[in-house]
């Protein structure tokens, strides 16, 4: 891997750089699964000291992009469908719930706020900036599961989005890179006029719609992804 960027004063900016150049080496197959980020290596690859370089490894083991293993270290998380479809079975389990508690509860300032979020992501997918997406439709869909009033619910959700997220990625690239497949606003358009009218049915059959679409989607992305190594 041949990596060069900008050197900045700033920690923050220069850990955001090197950050972003791993994940997309990442993403780009790159670093394929199974490969091992040493920071002394990725250090003198990219040109910066050591510490940007740990907290851009830190931060992707959060995005649950790369995991530890015994004896290796840090290494680029192989994604596999098996975990998958356990991930998003307990995903729809809470998820659909979630809405089901929250959407009769919902009111109109929450609903502004959920559109709000839903217009920043439809930025997001107008640039193909998968991060902000999957950011803002995390935003979107907490406003309402927060009207279940369960943090431990919350959390719990939260703890699977993030197990997840590396699914989600490659989700929501390959979708993005696909003509006319509208998967990734159409059920949130829907959530939001469900949570508008209180409507504790509708919301929970579009969050099930939803998570029954983008596991079959990421499953498809897996596939393709094996079969052409």
């Amino acid at each position: 891997m041949s990596i060069a960027i900008a050197k900045r004063v700033e920690p923050v900016l220069l850990t955001d750089q090197v950050y972003e150049t791993i994940h997309q080496a990442i993403l780009s197959g790159e670093l394929p699964g199974g490969s091992r980020l040493t920071v002394r290596e990725l250090a003198d690859q990219v040109g910066t000291s050591a510490m940007p370089v740990r907290e851009a490894i830190r931060r992707l083991e959060v995005s649950g992009m790369v995991a530890r293993e015994p004896h290796k270290g840090a290494v680029v998380k192989t994604l596999t469908l098996e975990e998958l479809l356990h991930v998003y079975d307990m995903r729809r389990l809470l998820e659909v719930e979630a809405a089901r508690l929250g959407a009769p509860h919902v009111t109109a300032q929450d609903g502004d706020r959920m559109q709000a979020e839903y217009d920043l992501m439809l930025t997001a997918i107008r640039e193909h900036e998968v991060i902000a997406l999957l950011d803002h439709d995390e935003a979107l869909l907490e406003i309402l599961y927060g009207r279940a009033g369960n943090p431990l619910l919350i959390r719990m959700i939260r703890n699977l989005w993030q197990q997840c997220r590396a699914y989600k990625i490659v989700g929501a690239d390959g979708t993005l890179s696909a003509a006319g497949d509208d998967s990734l606003w159409r059920y949130q358009e829907d959530l939001i006029v469900a949570a508008r009218h209180r409507d504790p049915v509708a919301a929970a059959a579009v969050n099930d719609a939803s998570l029954a679409n983008a596991t079959d989607r990421i499953r498809k992305l897996l596939a393709a992804q094996t079969s052409a190594v």
